[in-house]
């Protein structure tokens, strides 16, 4: 895919096409989009700003950003189509360096594993606080019917990007996750029957497990994804309470927590 560099919006009709694109990213009517054009409108008058991606002249991927307190800013949403992801965040990224800001927060869906790895292994951001049903019931085509817990990310915009090539094998988390295997390591069980949360012998870290494809599972068979989703809060806000933070995300969908004065 041939696109453009990635560039801020102003105009009314760029700044429609991005309400669109996300329309059609949350599956709801366009009548309808879960950010509408005035919004957006607002938010780059108040000092934000839209950033969108395009091949040829379709949007595939854009981001809403807005300055925040003290050298903070704020994504308030991002969405890419594959490939675009990491340089939709980078020109985020760029932007707020820009203005003096040194971390980017923001919220995702904390069982949607793609993005968590997204965020935590390929960005290197840090999962510092989880929110229980923090929007409440959201009618769009992606949420509908689970309740709305989000986990925030804190990215540190000046510290060294990760490596772009994957890691060896063993440096993922994997070897010390499987490790953790023996003795008895399995301390919870997930709603598919499998192991849900594993601990390392010296509770420095916990792995927490989430679905292969949340969305989809969603769609299929809600009250299983509701299971889900209560049985991965339950671990989250114990782990988080207990002084972690989500540190990395495996390949094969194993979160890694990690108590602070390990991350120190």
């Amino acid at each position: 895919m041939t696109t453009a560099p990635i560039r801020a919006v102003h105009g009314v009709a760029e700044i429609a096409a991005v309400t669109d694109y996300f329309s059609d990213v949350w599956h709801t009517p366009r009548t309808a989009p879960p950010y509408p054009a005035e919004v957006l409108h607002s938010l780059i008058h108040a000092g934000g700003a839209v950033h969108v991606a395009l091949d040829g002249t379709r949007v595939a991927g854009a981001a809403v950003v807005v300055l925040g307190p003290e050298g903070d800013t704020y994504s308030l949403v991002a969405a890419a189509d594959q490939g675009l992801g990491l340089a939709v965040k980078r020109a985020q990224r760029a932007w707020a360096l820009d203005r003096g800001a040194r971390t980017m927060r923001w919220t995702f869906d904390p069982l949607v594993g793609r993005n968590a790895r997204f965020n935590l292994a390929k960005l290197g951001a840090v999962g510092t606080e989880y929110l229980v049903d923090f929007y409440g019931p959201m009618a769009d085509g992606v949420n509908d019917g689970d309740e709305s817990d989000r986990l925030t990310v804190t990215w540190d915009l000046t510290a060294p990007a990760p490596p772009a090539a994957p890691p060896p094998p063993g440096t993922d988390d994997t070897h010390d996750r499987r490790a953790a295997l023996a003795p008895a390591g399995v301390s919870a069980v997930a709603p598919d029957g499998g192991p849900l949360t594993l601990h390392d012998r010296d509770g420095q870290r916990v792995w927490c497990r989430v679905p292969d494809d949340i969305v989809a599972l969603r769609a299929a068979a809600p009250a299983l994804a509701l299971r889900w989703r209560h049985a991965v809060r339950a671990v989250f806000t114990d782990a988080f309470a207990r002084g972690c933070t989500a540190t990395g995300m495996s390949r094969d969908g194993w979160y890694t927590l990690t108590h602070q004065e390990q991350t120190a």
